[in-house]
């Protein structure tokens, strides 16, 4: 019988931009006091949410729910111009907790309007990264969700477009997007970088190196991050014989561990580290071994938070 084995991807779980956003909601809490509102899931982790609801968050759909006056911070996903101006309107503290790559593409999308250039988005339809985008310019943007898309894709002057992406997605998937644009519309400009994330692809590189080996690969993540559920996608093209997302290892069905002797695992952006523990403690309590991690890069980056919280930050730490 061959032996069994558990490999676990590195880098996985939090990236700099999510770990910015969590941070940024609890220290909140500490400086201000519960409760603060948070617009939209901080990220999308149903874990990281819940824990902050239980610390005095309360997370809201629309600025709506939010009382006159009350702090509410912006997710990392990002939001748009209109968002800004209504919690100006409604006399609410915002924090910022934008992660400075989306931040970076809304910057990208007001300079290509400012310079009259149409945008083709590279991205999927109700996410709030793409809606917040779209919010920058929404005359000049088109969006674009699949390859197969670019056919139907008419543009005024085809003469001056450019191509962005939201961050989270297929690195492949986006790349094959690009060439079938450039294709229709040779003029087509390139934002001055790669829109998509380090993480997402370094996530993406990650699963690829151990799902060529691995008989079935788990992925850590919850439903709505774009993220986890490409790193599925990535696994199974990639050449894993089967791959799932799960939010916790309660989600594991035994009968995906049926004549599989290679598992591999990883996690989305928005995970913490003990719910992927939590995955190898129950593959160790089937009788697999305990997991050896394949690590491809390290991640460095670090990213500080949002201004108006660092300042309070330090006015509370004077004052005390």
């Amino acid at each position: 019988m061959p032996a069994k084995r558990v490999v676990v991807a590195a880098p996985r779980g939090y990236c700099a931009g999510v770990d910015r956003a969590v941070v940024t909601v609890e220290k909140a809490l500490d400086v201000y006091g519960p409760p603060v509102y948070v617009r939209k899931q901080i990220v999308h982790n149903r874990h990281v949410v819940e824990d902050l609801e239980a610390r005095g968050a309360i997370f809201v759909e629309e600025l709506g729910e939010v009382p006159p006056g009350a702090t509410v911070v912006f997710s990392a996903h990002g939001v748009s111009p209109a968002v800004h101006a209504e919690a100006a309107a409604r006399g609410l503290k915002t924090i910022d907790a934008t992660c400075p790559l989306v931040t970076k593409v809304h910057n990208e999308a007001k300079r290509f309007a400012g310079q009259g250039v149409q945008i083709l988005l590279i991205g999927h339809a109700g996410h709030e990264e793409v809606e917040g985008t779209t919010g920058e310019a929404p005359e000049h943007i088109t969006l674009v969700q699949h390859p197969d898309d670019v056919d139907a894709v008419e543009l005024d002057d085809p003469a001056k477009v450019a191509w962005l992406s939201q961050t989270t997605l297929s690195v492949d998937e986006t790349w094959e997007t690009v060439s079938r644009l450039r294709e229709k519309f040779p003029a087509l400009i390139d934002p001055p970088s790669d829109d998509i994330c380090y993480a997402t692809q370094n996530r993406q590189s990650a699963v690829k190196q151990i799902a060529t080996h691995s008989d079935l690969v788990i992925v850590v993540g919850s439903r709505n991050s774009s993220n986890s559920v490409r790193l599925v996608e990535v696994a199974l093209e990639a050449g894993a014989k089967a791959s799932y997302r799960v939010d916790n290892a309660g989600e594991i069905d035994p009968a995906w561990l049926v004549g599989v002797d290679s598992v591999g695992v990883t996690s989305g952006a928005s995970v913490p580290d003990a719910l992927v523990q939590g995955v190898l403690d129950y593959l160790e309590a089937q009788g697999f071994p305990p997991a050896t991690e394949e690590r491809l890069t390290e991640e460095n980056l670090v990213f500080a938070l949002p201004p108006e919280l660092r300042k309070d930050l330090r006015r509370k730490a004077d004052g005390d």
